[in-house]
């Protein structure tokens, strides 16, 4: 068993390892725990992914899906990718694709992560001719629906904004429950990839003053806000523009980011963003974990000592398996963000509530009612 990877009660059941020597391609597939469906989880690709990394989150996708009440189980994939042309990467894809076959869709079906997104996910459709085998497609993407004339399903990519809008929602919850008005809280979000873009965008349309933003070109203080004319247009226009292209505000460290004078901060970057280096200099009340891991559970508990109320990972952005499973329904975006909002109002409010009535760590609590979920299922 690979050091970082522990076996227990819930899995993982399958630790797989593709290779493809006719172009390198090197990929792992981690499905942790089948008892609610199949498992359900993205494809990352970097260049420094592991199966220890995959593996971690797929076991946060097993406690993600039962907290959600989404019949799927928990998985991952990753495919160590250094970078190069879309013909390369499109080959990767489906060189992965057809290597795990086998397993799809009755026991994974795949979706967008760092470095992947729609077009990635159509041509890993294309790959198993299977148009469940991933979700997150393009909303071109359309398959016609047997025996109803006229009717599609299309696909709801990521790019729609549903796990932003999910945190967003995640946030707005945590806000309540603290007492601090929303209108008035000051936020910062680490990370502006499509789930840091899509919780700007939604916060600010609640009346959120986000006042730092950063990502890997540039670390930026807005103390009276961000102009959010500006801020869309680098949104638009992402492919060519960074944060740095941002005009005003104050450019900052990296690291003294973390230490913002802030209500909340929502790191929606990469994993162990926060770690030992950084942990100390946060002010925040609340942080809302929007991306994957953001910290060991470690420091997540340290942090908790300090009175800082934690949204765990697997509640603020269950947004996007929410929206992949009304995809897998064949539900429209409309219906998709309805129940995006319904299902994490209720989880946030069911957990975040009883961890302040019971002062305990929100992790711990939303661990509990996930783990219950997948034990019931396991038994059957």
């Amino acid at each position: 068993m690979l050091k970082e990877i522990i076996s227990d009660e819930f899995g993982p059941e399958y630790l797989v390892e593709v290779y493809d020597p006719k172009i390198g391609m090197r990929g792992f597939l981690v499905l942790d725990n089948l008892a609610l469906g199949p498992g359900k989880g993205g494809i990352r690709m970097t260049s420094d992914v592991t199966m220890e990394e995959v593996f971690r989150l797929a076991r946060t996708m097993t406690w993600k899906n039962a907290l959600a009440e989404i019949p799927f189980g928990g998985a991952k994939a990753g495919i160590i990718w250094q970078g190069g042309s879309d013909g390369l990467k499109k080959q990767f894809i489906q060189s992965f694709a057809r290597a795990i076959k086998i397993f799809i869709p009755q026991k994974y079906i795949a979706g967008p992560d760092v470095g992947t997104g729609e077009k990635e996910m159509q041509w890993f459709v294309e790959a198993t001719r299977n148009w469940r085998s991933a979700t997150g497609k393009p909303a071109t993407l359309c398959l016609e629906i047997f025996g109803k004339p006229g009717q599609k399903k299309c696909g709801i990519p990521h790019e729609f904004g549903s796990t932003g809008f999910g945190c967003a929602q995640a946030t707005k919850v945590a806000a309540e429950l603290l007492g601090i008005d929303i209108k008035k809280a000051r936020v910062a979000i680490h990370g502006f990839g499509n789930v840091g873009t899509f919780t700007y965008k939604y916060l600010t349309q609640m009346g959120v003053k986000v006042v730092g933003l950063a990502d890997l070109g540039a670390a930026i203080f807005e103390k009276e806000g961000f102009d959010n004319k500006i801020v869309a247009r680098i949104i638009q226009e992402k492919r060519k523009k960074s944060l740095s292209d941002y005009p005003k505000g104050k450019r900052i460290g990296a690291q003294d980011f973390w230490g913002l004078p802030v209500d909340i901060l929502i790191p929606a970057s990469v994993t162990d963003v926060i770690n030992e280096k950084n942990k100390n200099k946060i002010k925040a009340k609340i942080i809302v974990e929007a991306g994957n891991i953001p910290m060991s559970e470690k420091i997540e508990k340290d942090l908790f000592k300090k009175g800082i109320l934690i949204v765990p990972d697997f509640l603020a952005n269950a947004g996007g398996v929410i929206s992949s499973y009304s995809e897998y329904r064949g539900e429209h975006p409309q219906k998709m963000f309805e129940t995006v909002e319904k299902k994490i109002k209720k989880n946030a409010g069911l957990v975040l509530k009883e961890a302040l009535a019971k002062k305990r760590n929100p992790r711990e609590v939303a661990l509990e009612i996930a783990q219950k979920r997948v034990r019931e299922a396991m038994k059957k």
